[in-house]
């Protein structure tokens, strides 16, 4: 019996029929074409494409030192299957790269695969040297992988601000970041374009060698010190420590790469009394003439029935503005900004810059924190006079006293001067906007003259002053808030020293700010010695001329000669009828102690007037 007929192959049959036969068609062009190849047939292959080796700019100083570089760097690795004594290769190896043999070797046998990196990023003297090796037959299994690099000559100097890249040699942080458009080769061309810094990295030097003195000798947490020349905004050096080595980011942490003068912010303390005071002496709120009552402590009840109270240093009696400073009265301040609205005080201390981001260059940068006026409390005016209940960055605070240098002009700050492009032809002048005068010629003249007489022994930055060179200064001590219980701590505190200089036409600004310093805290006693310190190094190195003048006045108001504590020397001198405002700055000295009893004028003393003094001895005075 016939079967019966298959029904023809429907469409879809059809279709795959065709696909399996095309596969099959191509697999065996394949196999006969590597067939081809394999028999030497066709000539060489063509090799694989690379990409085209571009140069990233380089970064360097104001006066051409190189910070930042394009180099050719390499990954060392090890090929397992091709290392037969692990133990010699890692005792060979470890002198090259700089590690111990033990780590090698374990990073070689406890490996999951096969493959693994023994060091990334090494550079070419040790290229170099792994070659001359594998040419003496040693290093079988250890492999060289070219790369592109980045290395930074001057090691940690400036590191923050400078920066680093990725294994992709892509900017990460610092002026790598933030100029990665200038840094990297744009279309048709081969190299990128460098940028030039305003940083001086013989500025920068001395800050650091004396930052890492501060912070050494004071047991802190980090310390800060900027370097500013207030008629061109150009910072001349920023120092932040800890620091960290670029060429090896892994050693490094978040804490030591944080270029904290632009990202950090805090209370500032007494220095911020300078901004305030010259905000209501330039609002006319307040004169030179303008007297309040320290009795140790500033205090008010609102209409609501809130206590407030500010304590101070000690009772200062009556205080002007120039006492204010020169005392860093805390309740003359507070009494001071009374005389003020709310939304004027404010807006003056946003024209200083104060809630804004200065826009220096630094990525990252911090606005800081100041409440707009509608959401102050009562107690928000004299908290904010003295440096409390606003937070600033140290580079927003070294731009605002910039204006007290130059006679109420801003001039923003900024650290790049110039991009300059790859062969040389185009240069772009970087700017940060435009200068604009925020307060009266008169009004920074003034405050600049009140800071003078904050370096005479009665004043608390006596011990910033420079022999020969006349200083504009003022110290700070903050206390910094418990994140716990959120009240302010009694142990850690960020003391700190803003000095202009020379104190006439200022051109150098010096900021210092110490954090959580352990042991002694107030800013007059360890953050004045440093800036002292920095001031008779960089007078001569930038050539500011020595020499006293007079400060000149542009007031009319006669300002009388400040009375004075006697002078401690070899014996005791007589205290007796001595007002107890005019012996206060006796109590920041350190070769003696002094005991105050009472208030009013020195009744008695112990020891008598003549005897010998002898370090640390006990001075007591009794007033009535």
């Amino acid at each position: 019996m016939k079967g019966s007929p298959s029904p023809p192959p429907n469409r879809h049959q059809w279709r795959f029929v065709f696909f399996v036969v095309l596969l099959s068609l191509t697999a065996l062009g394949v196999l006969i074409k590597y067939a081809y190849l394999m028999l030497g047939g066709g000539g060489t292959p063509e090799p694989l494409r690379t990409d085209r080796f571009t140069e990233r700019g380089s970064i360097l100083d104001r006066n051409g030192r190189v910070l930042a570089l394009q180099t050719r760097l390499a990954n060392i690795s090890a090929w397992r299957p091709e290392i037969d004594d692990p133990d010699r290769v890692s005792e060979d190896l470890a002198p090259i790269l700089e590690m111990s043999p033990g780590e090698i070797r374990d990073r070689i046998t406890h490996s999951p695969t096969d493959f693994v990196y023994l060091k990334k990023q090494v550079d070419e003297s040790t290229i170099r040297m792994i070659d001359a090796a594998r040419e003496e037959e040693k290093l079988k299994g250890i492999g060289i992988e070219p790369i592109r690099g980045r290395i930074y000559p001057e090691r940690s100097l400036a590191s923050q601000i400078v920066g680093f890249v990725g294994d992709d040699n892509k900017g990460l942080a610092g002026i790598e970041y933030a100029f990665e458009s200038e840094l990297v080769p744009q279309a048709g061309s081969s190299a990128g374009s460098q940028v030039i810094l305003t940083i001086d990295s013989n500025v920068q030097y001395i800050l650091e060698q004396i930052a890492g003195e501060t912070l050494r000798e004071n047991r802190a947490e980090a310390v800060m010190f900027m370097a500013m020349d207030p008629r061109t905004g150009e910072i001349l050096g920023s120092a932040s420590l800890p620091g960290f080595d670029p060429n090896d980011i892994r050693l490094s942490d978040d804490n030591s790469r944080m270029d904290r003068p632009a990202i950090w912010a805090y209370e500032p303390g007494s220095v911020f009394k300078i901004f305030s005071l010259a905000s209501l002496l330039d609002g006319e709120s307040i004169s030179a003439d303008s007297a309040f009552l320290c009795n140790g402590h500033y205090e008010r009840v609102t209409n609501r029935g809130e206590r407030i109270l500010i304590n101070c240093l000690g009772a200062h009696g009556l205080v002007k503005a120039r006492d204010i400073i020169v005392y860093s009265c805390n309740a003359g301040a507070a009494y001071a900004a009374d005389q003020m609205g709310a939304g004027t005080f404010y807006q003056g201390l946003r024209d200083f810059g104060f809630g804004a981001r200065t826009g220096a260059g630094n990525p990252g940068e911090t606005a800081g924190f100041l409440r707009p006026a509608e959401r102050w409390s009562e107690r928000s005016k004299p908290t904010i006079a003295m440096g409390q209940e606003i937070a600033v960055s140290a580079l927003q605070m070294i731009q605002a006293a910039g204006a007290i240098a130059n006679d109420g002009l801003l001039v923003p700050p900024r650290m790049v001067s110039r991009i300059v492009s790859a062969d040389g032809k185009n240069v772009r002048e970087w700017t940060n906007g435009e200068a604009r005068q925020i307060i009266k010629p008169e009004t920074a003249r003034a405050i600049r003259s009140y800071m003078v007489d904050v370096t005479s022994e009665i004043g608390t930055g006596w011990r910033a002053n420079v022999e020969d060179l006349s200083l504009a200064v003022k110290t700070g001590t903050a206390q910094i808030i418990n994140p716990v219980t959120l009240a302010y701590s009694d142990m850690d505190f960020i003391a700190s020293c803003m000095a202009l200089l020379p104190a006439e036409s200022p051109s150098l600004i010096l900021y210092l700010v110490i954090v959580k310093p352990r042991g002694e805290y107030l800013g007059g006693r360890i953050a004045a010695p440093p800036v002292r310190q920095a001031a008779e190094a960089l007078v001569d190195y930038l050539g500011i001329p020595r020499g006293r003048n007079p400060q000149e006045s542009h007031s009319p108001a006669v300002t009388l000669p400040l009375e004075r504590p006697p002078e401690i020397g070899a014996y005791v001198p007589d205290f007796s009828g001595l007002s107890k405002r005019t012996l206060l700055p006796l109590l920041l000295r350190d070769d003696v102690q002094i005991e105050m009893e009472g208030e009013g004028w020195v009744r008695r003393q112990s020891p008598e007037p003549g005897a010998p003094v002898e370090p640390g001895m006990i001075i007591h005075l009794e007033f009535e």
